[in-house]
């Protein structure tokens, strides 16, 4: 008697190495590129601004996305499992990397960027207090750069992060896709 997942070949376990390689190569990128991001703003003090926060999603999808393909890829989970948890991860980081493209634009002043700006006030107590609240408050704009390194700001690097963490998932797909199986 065969079960339905070893009568459909598409269902089989998929063989762990490129999907396993990918997804834990992805996690751990995006982990250590999440505590660089914490390290920036609550050591050196570099607050990030509306766009910089909104850059911190894809990674915050991918790193629990990416252990849990990783756990699946080892566990011998079927393929379209493994290839669904891949293309997820690439799409997101390609759409982070675009987003980081267009902060690092606003930043080189190519193109204008949001309105919106974030600031550390969230009570702004009685009339007498705001005016010395406004003084002690640091406004992050999305425009100015407060930190460059070899010419790059953070959004830049956010797009060399974003799109070497997509190829890495995409390798890891169109691997795990191509790889044969054993009957």
């Amino acid at each position: 008697m065969t079960t339905q997942s070893a009568a459909i070949p598409a269902f089989k376990p998929a063989a762990a190495g490129p999907a396993l390689t990918a997804a834990v190569l992805v996690t751990l990128i995006g982990a250590a590129t999440i505590a660089g991001a914490w390290f920036f703003q609550l050591v050196l003090e570099i607050l990030p601004c509306p766009l910089c926060l909104e850059q911190r999603y894809a990674y915050y999808l991918a790193i629990p996305l990416g252990a849990l393909t990783a756990l699946a890829a080892r566990s011998g989970a079927p393929r379209p499992l493994l290839l669904a948890g891949l293309a997820i991860l690439a799409l997101a980081m390609l759409a982070n990397a675009g987003l980081g493209a267009y902060h690092s634009g606003v930043e080189w002043g190519f193109w204008k960027g949001p309105t919106d700006c974030s600031g550390p006030v969230v009570n702004l107590g009685s009339a007498a207090d705001l005016l010395s609240k406004l003084d002690t408050v640091k406004v992050v704009r999305c425009d100015e750069v407060q930190w460059r390194f070899l010419g790059l700001s953070l959004a830049g690097y956010n797009v060399l992060i974003s799109l070497l963490m997509a190829a890495i998932a995409a390798w890891g797909f169109v691997r795990t896709a191509k790889r044969t199986q054993l009957p």
